[in-house]
């Protein structure tokens, strides 16, 4: 048995789209694993995960040849697709300021096995997390950043992703906002932990304005990174009860737990290749 493989698409709905895919896999004796579908009624859009592996002879033996025999139907429907083998760990760059908590939780998880990526490495405009990235012996990069030096500054980080090989970039509490040309290259591919439940209390210390408003729920929100600040498609969010006793030190201590945890999920199902993009939207086929 050759794979697992795992097919992502979506495309104009239409009738028969199932059937084409499963009736490939049929013929070329692939096995399947898992699958997830969703209609999006309101775009007109559908949206399939398929995991399979191959169970004969006549299945492909490799990625290429898996690629090559969906080919047809991928342009027949004419899908946004993507073929992948989950042998292979996508590559990630972290990126981080000073806080080292969503840095922390990712390298953990990272380096017991809990999180199926490769960190390539880790980028930072200060120098207080190179300890914690070079003990879990992952390369550091010092990259300090101003106006008067944020192009040459975001260049060095699409170069040392290329060099590395890695496809995302993970904004992991990096307190600095991308330009437009940055978030442009890497739509789809970037994800950010915003430590507020978004719509809500975007921007700067949301924690102090959510403590002034009297909430009595806070949260934190994964999202692809756009040009637009904090209105990327929502990949996940979660949120923890508060009260009139908690003060700011104590909701920020709360919210760090949960901006970790979301942070988490949010890498793994990306890397899993279980979200697709859907207009400002994402599906999540968990």
């Amino acid at each position: 048995m050759t794979g697992p493989y795992v097919l992502t698409f979506s495309c104009v709905d239409a009738v028969g789209i199932v059937a084409a895919v499963t009736g490939l896999l049929a013929t070329r004796e692939g096995f399947i694993l898992d699958s997830q579908q969703y209609a999006d009624l309101g775009s007109g859009r559908f949206f399939m995960r398929v995991e399979f592996r191959g169970a004969g002879s006549n299945f492909p033996v490799d990625l290429a040849g898996v690629q090559a025999a969906f080919a047809p139907i991928v342009s027949r429907f004419a899908m946004e697709a993507r073929i992948s083998d989950t042998s292979v760990k996508p590559r990630f760059v972290i990126a981080v300021s000073q806080g080292s908590h969503c840095l922390n939780d990712l390298l953990h998880r990272w380096s017991t096995g809990n999180l199926a990526i490769d960190v390539a490495g880790v980028v930072s405009n200060h120098e207080a997390q190179r300890r914690l990235s070079e003990w879990h012996g992952v390369p550091f990069h010092h990259l300090p950043v101003s106006d008067a030096n944020r192009a040459e500054q975001e260049a060095a980080i699409l170069q040392i992703m290329a060099e590395a090989g890695a496809e995302y970039l993970v904004l992991a509490r990096y307190m600095q906002v991308l330009s437009e040309d940055l978030s442009a290259k890497l739509a789809g591919r970037c994800i950010n932990i915003h430590h507020s439940f978004l719509p809500g209390f975007k921007g700067a210390k949301p924690y102090h304005r959510a403590h002034e408003r009297g909430v009595k729920l806070i949260g934190a929100t994964a999202h692809f990174v756009t040009s637009d600040l904090d209105e990327g498609p929502i990949i996940e969010q979660a949120v923890e009860r508060v009260d009139h006793r908690d003060g700011v030190d104590e909701l920020i201590r709360i919210g760090r737990d949960t901006e970790a945890q979301v942070l988490a999920r949010a890498v793994r199902w990306v890397a899993e290749q279980r979200v697709l993009i859907d207009g400002r939207k994402t599906v999540v086929f968990r």
